[in-house]
């Protein structure tokens, strides 16, 4: 009672040596107030620890595995049953041997087989561009041409000054054989057949001279054309008409690069080349794929054609070439691709993919016992393809391993495959629905815990709960009644009442709620656990000495959950 209400109500005399009522008057509520104010920071802290904890544990335990799997915190009394319901759905597949292709990847580049930068080999103006860019061109077909005037009068003025010198040359020879004539006749002299002989001879080589000038002149006229040296595609130009093009200039017009076939450059790891040149010599053409740079398309296949000569010492690898016919165009020059060189094939035990898991030991897997736990083993892996991967050691054929939910797994987990038939694990889930709703069975050593009804607490032992009238069955077990069960009631449940309690006309069944003892109302009779009214009594069958139930009788409402 507050301090100040006794002293309005009783007031006592103060010792002279004791505070004044005005002072602990003041001073009581400040304790109060902060005595209020620490007890609820303590219980927000409280709160909040006890929120974070719930938070980490249930991030730490998987959906649906919190109890009944061995080794996962599952309640200990929990049945083979209730476990299977819980276990994780994986995928599963068994370690078989199969036949494995020995590869080599490794990154690699497109390589055009030839490419050739369009210039000129003689100068002027650039008159016509008879290509498109990007246009696949044929060996010989014109593509540029340059203003070929100069070049046609070049070629005019040495063909003239060949006539010029073949007529000198032709007037040499007639005299040289007229001093011929003389000569035998002794009617000149010796010097003079000679002289004669040599200028003939010089007119000969004068009008060599002019004949190379002339196919001089003709090869110059011939360059102002420009056409293609090889098969290929021309790519974009780099000069318009109408602008002056110099001889022996390094940029050009255009780019053509010869795209089928193409080459692939690669490099191996010199620790593989003697299985590369032993493969090579078991099989000239060994198969390799070009693939995208993602690994999951092939965009080629093509043959392997040599490594190179020597070892490049910074990186340890030695360059390589593969070639494609790329009739379709799927390779482009100086595209990146992924090379898998094919050596040989072998048998291997093979397991997905998928099922090789990377933990602080190595690689390891789950493996499926027949209990349907899993184990956690340490494997070795081997070669592996783009969907299998082979193992060493630490499996054995026709052994089943995870592929799928490995991840909300551990070691000694219980699991369900997708195979599997859901009656044991419905079983099981109904079992505990069950248990739930009925309690346990009669027999049980869990008897005595009745539900609570509305507005009204459980008994034990047969003692009944404030409000009701008399001690019923235990809700669930079917023991009869005062048997030490809770009691079920209506909700005006404490109300002063004679009704005796209903009793059902026969034994009830095991897992049937049993009849509880009436409220305030006289109006209640007894529900089984699946919902249904047991009948009512009549007058008289009620025993002697209880007081008979009204004759309106209703069900009781079920206690809640």
């Amino acid at each position: 009672m507050d301090h100040n209400s006794n002293n309005s109500t009783r007031p006592t005399p103060q010792p002279a040596s004791a505070p004044l009522p005005d002072a602990r008057a003041a001073t009581t509520p400040k304790r109060r107030s902060r005595w209020l104010g620490s007890t609820i920071a303590i219980a927000l802290v409280a709160a909040l620890a006890g929120g974070a904890w719930y938070l980490v544990q249930s991030k730490k335990t998987p959906a649906g595995m919190a109890g009944g799997a061995p080794g996962m915190g599952g309640p200990p009394g929990m049945g083979p049953g209730a476990m299977r319901a819980m276990a994780v759905t994986v995928g599963s597949a068994a370690a078989k041997r199969q036949t494995l292709p020995v590869t080599l990847t490794a990154m690699g580049t497109v390589v055009p087989t030839t490419t050739v930068t369009l210039t000129t080999q003689v100068s002027g103006i650039l008159r016509d561009v008879l290509f498109t860019e990007g246009q696949m061109v044929k060996k010989g077909q014109k593509l540029a041409q340059i203003d070929p005037r100069p070049f046609e009068q070049a070629l005019q003025q040495a063909k003239g000054q060949l006539a010029r010198d073949q007529a000198q040359l032709d007037a040499a020879r007639v005299t040289l054989k007229r001093y011929q004539t003389l000569w035998d006749q002794d009617s000149i002299a010796r010097q003079d057949l000679d002289t004669q002989a040599a200028l003939a001879k010089q007119l000969e080589g004068t009008v060599v001279a002019d004949q190379a000038q002339v196919q001089t002149a003709q090869l110059n006229l011939g360059y102002a054309s420009i056409t293609s040296p090889i098969d290929g595609r021309i790519g974009l130009r780099t000069m318009d008409p109408g602008n002056y093009i110099s001889a022996g200039g390094t940029t050009g017009i255009a780019v053509i690069t010869k795209v089928a076939p193409i080459d692939v450059s690669f490099t191996v790891p010199q620790d593989h080349i003697p299985s590369v040149l032993g493969a090579q010599k078991a099989d000239p053409r060994l198969p390799v794929a070009a693939l995208d740079r993602a690994g999951s398309k092939t965009l080629a296949q093509g043959v392997f054609l040599t490594l190179d000569n020597l070892v490049d010492t910074a990186t340890g690898t030695v360059k390589a070439k593969a070639r494609f016919e790329n009739t379709d165009g799927a390779l482009f020059p100086n595209q990146f691709v992924n090379t898998r060189l094919t050596l040989k094939d072998e048998s291997a035990l093979v397991v997905p993919v998928t099922a090789i898991r990377t933990g602080g030991n190595g690689d390891f897997v789950y493996v499926i016992n027949a209990d349907r736990t899993v184990t956690q083993r340490t494997v070795i892996r081997g070669m592996s393809t783009v969907e299998w991967v082979a193992i060493n050691s630490g499996l054995k054929e026709g052994e089943l391993v995870v592929t799928e939910g490995a991840d909300r797994l551990k070691d000694g987990a219980v699991v369900a495959l997708q195979g599997d038939t859901p009656t044991q694990a419905h079983g099981a889930s109904s079992g505990r629905r069950g248990a739930r709703e009925s309690g346990p069975r009669e027999g049980s050593p869990r008897e005595g815990g009745g539900r609570r009804g509305n507005g009204e607490g459980r008994g034990a032992n047969g003692a009944t709960a404030p409000g009701a009238a008399a001690p019923g069955t235990a809700a669930g077990n079917g023991a009869p009644a005062g048997g030490g069960g809770g009691v079920a009631v209506e909700p005006n449940a404490g109300q002063p009442s004679a009704a005796a309690p209903a009793v059902n006309p026969e034994p009830p069944a095991a897992g049937n709620s049993g009849s509880g003892g009436s409220g305030g109302s006289s109006r209640s009779t007894p529900s089984t656990g699946s919902g249904q009214t047991a009948p009512a009594i009549k007058p008289e069958e009620v025993p002697k000495g209880m007081a008979p139930a009204a004759t309106t009788v209703q069900p009781a409402q079920r206690a809640n959950h």
